[in-house]
């Protein structure tokens, strides 16, 4: 390999000792140097290449001139097969720190903006001490990881590939090394989009109305779920339908899941009727308001048992054989249970009977509860249910502070898998509200100490550590590395899920105590998440993208659900930091959340969307898979793009975020048109 000459720019020599890259076929590159300003410096290299070469792999290698203690990069590469291929370039960037120095590494996204002949990627070899720029072509392995693949072919003529380097020895950036990264990649390229009108340019009204008229008229005979329970009545949209639901589908209806109603961290349908509610109030609709309420007398059947309750409900399964084909139905609300989430590390994806009852989801849960009694309606049943529950929560609570994630189904004893996890910031958030609309200290104070251990023991080390890090699609490590860095990397596996949780529970104690360290340690949470946010529209990336969230640092999604649910928090961090970033930023993630709609408005997805379904009509407007490209991989031809619509997590979620939003930030959406 060759060496970039560093005394061309003397200022990087106290953060990097050298700087190597190869020869591309036979080609040395010009290698430029700019000195932006005394923090960022500009690298490109440039061949020019006078005939085809076939090289599988190049490589540029930054070995800082210092022993980073911590380590930040978009995606896990566990070993020397793996890569952080493009894919994963939703802000993207190589953080290399100790206690006194920063440096990062961030890809010219102008470079690749004009399209590149071969993938790029970037590597993080922490027991080398080296940060990696390459291209290569890539496969996907398992769920989802990366790996170099042969073949990777140039043309004759100009190939490029650059960099920017970020230097910092103030104490700020030491602190939250991800504020300059991302307000650079915001103000050089997200915030001219946005200001364009990307993601969407349209008010969201509209895309409200497909939602609603999707799930209680067109697809409502699948999605709208309505019955007796113990002599009440009840109802709520399904957990999940997919495509063979479609009132347009040409065969059997297959149920991709059994028929369920949740109560859970992603798939909340109380915080979903809150969006019914407010609609139907706005419209004045008595029947939206009805359907509301009927989810509301769901949240509350769910039995207390020491204050401690079931969050899903669902009905026995069968398989029957239609047309030659078998497929699965419910056999009816008549066979309704209770149990809970099947994502855990006991009964992974299994039956939710006997499942063990996860902490996370009741603090959730009763959190909507408060939300709903505080904002739209004052029902004292859903203030006495969260009462019970958080007596029974705070004898949970350990002696550091943490609360732990799973409770034993039968003993409703502790389980020792993350027990002291970041999980215990969504009880944080619960413990205040209660605290403030009670009145009783001893919520207040449960929550401090919550919140204190959580700022010492996680977020310093990033272990952000959650359910859906484990437990969801990506089981990768789910047994040996829970709790344990990945030795290749410097880092935890991460999920974006509990940053969130966090940085909303510390904004929760600065309003609560007006401390402003706990701001502080809410924006390094806030930061963090939005790494996992896109700033930019990649090329290769084939529905509108900007604002959008992944989701974990060992998974594929782009324009995942979880942005309609950031985008308040986003906002509200904006306006008490006086930061129109966090503003743009929060109405982009509003924005995206409807990107993966099937209607006449997104025109991008509505044809990738027929490319895959082509006897998708007007009947089908409202329908949105969570994500794009969850896999890993992307093309203009429909992959990337979903089976499934989950109310809770797609169009329903995305409709209670902008109604949330436009009763408390209304000033808002009228400043940007939405």
């Amino acid at each position: 390999m060759s060496q970039l000459n560093l005394s061309l720019d003397k200022s990087l020599e106290p953060f990097i000792k050298r700087i190597s890259y190869d020869r591309l076929g036979a080609a040395e590159p010009e290698v430029m140097l700019e000195r932006i300003n005394r923090n960022l410096t500009k690298v490109s290299l440039t061949f020019q290449l006078e005939e085809a070469v076939q090289q599988d792999d190049w490589q540029l290698t930054i070995e800082p001139a210092f022993i980073p203690a911590f380590h930040s990069a978009p995606h896990l590469s566990p070993t020397d097969s793996h890569i952080i291929d493009q894919h994963s370039f939703r802000s993207p960037a190589l953080i290399a720190k100790d206690d006194r120095r920063v440096l990062t590494l961030i890809p010219d996204l102008d470079m690749m903006l004009k399209g590149t002949q071969v993938r790029w990627y970037m590597d993080n070899d922490a027991p080398r001490n080296v940060l990696k720029l390459g291209m290569s072509e890539y496969r996907v392995k398992g769920h989802v990881l990366y790996e170099r693949k042969a073949g990777a072919a140039y043309r004759p003529g100009t190939v490029e590939i650059g960099f920017y380097l970020m230097t910092f020895e103030d104490s700020e950036a030491l602190q939250n090394p991800w504020r300059p990264v991302l307000q650079f990649l915001w103000e050089r390229w997200g915030s001219q989009l946005f200001q364009a009108g990307d993601p969407l340019e349209l008010p969201l009204d509209r895309l409200v109305q497909y939602t609603y008229q999707w799930a209680f008229d067109n697809w409502g005979e699948s999605v709208w779920q309505e019955f007796d329970l113990d002599g009440t009545r009840v109802g709520a949209a399904a957990f999940i339908v997919n495509y063979t639901q479609s009132p347009n589908y040409p065969g059997p209806v297959n149920e991709r899941e059994f028929r369920s109603i949740w109560n859970q961290a992603w798939f909340s349908s109380l915080r979903s009727a809150t969006g019914v509610f407010r609609y139907g109030t706005e419209k004045n609709d008595p029947d939206l308001i009805r359907r509301a309420k009927l989810t509301k007398e769901l949240a509350l059947s769910a039995p207390q048992r020491e204050g401690i309750f079931p969050t899903v409900i669902a009905t026995e399964m069968e398989q029957l054989e239609i047309g030659g084909q078998l497929v699965n139905r419910s056999k009816g609300w008549e066979t309704a249970f209770w149990g809970n989430s099947n994502r855990n590390p006991i009964q992974t994806w299994g039956s939710v009977k006997n499942a063990p009852y996860h902490v996370l989801d009741m603090s959730w849960t009763t959190l909507w509860m408060l939300r709903w009694y505080e904002e739209l309606e004052q029902d004292d049943r859903l203030l006495d249910y969260a009462v019970r529950y958080a007596d029974a929560l705070l004898k949970l609570q350990d002696d550091k502070g943490f609360f732990p994630a799973w409770l034993d189904y039968h003993t409703l004893q502790p389980i020792e898998i993350l027990k002291d996890s970041p999980e215990t910031s969504v009880s944080v958030t619960f413990l205040i509200k209660l605290a403030e609309l009670t009145g009783h200290k001893q919520y207040a104070e449960s929550a401090l100490r919550a919140a204190n251990i959580v700022a010492e023991e996680v977020l310093p080390a990033g272990r952000w550590e959650d359910f859906e890090t484990y437990w969801s699609c990506c089981t990768f490590a789910n047994k040996e590395y829970v709790g344990r860095k990945f030795d290749r990397n410097n880092m935890y596996k991460q999920c974006n899920f509990s940053m969130f949780w966090s940085a909303e529970a510390f904004m929760s104690c600065y309003k609560l105590t007006g401390d402003e360290a706990y701001l502080k340690l809410g924006e390094r949470c806030l930061d963090e998440m939005l790494i996992s946010q896109a700033s930019w529209q990649p090329p290769y990336i084939h529905v509108n993208a900007l604002g959008g969230f992944g989701v974990m640092n060992c998974d594929g999604e782009w324009n995942d659900a979880r942005q309609s649910l950031f985008a308040e928090i986003i906002l509200d961090y904006g306006i008490e930091l006086d930061r129109t970033e966090y503003i743009e930023r929060g109405m982009a993630a509003l924005k995206c959340a409807f990107v993966m709609m099937y209607c006449p408005e997104n025109a991008r997805t509505k044809v990738q969307w027929e490319r895959v379904y082509p006897y998708f009509n007007e009947k089908d407007y409202g329908f949105m898979m969570e994500n794009y490209g969850h896999g890993g991989e992307v093309n203009d031809n429909g992959v990337g793009i979903g089976e499934f619509t989950i109310f809770d997590w797609g169009n329903g979620a995305a409709a209670e975020s902008y109604l949330r939003i436009k009763d408390h930030h209304r000033e808002l959406l009228t400043r940007y048109g939405m």
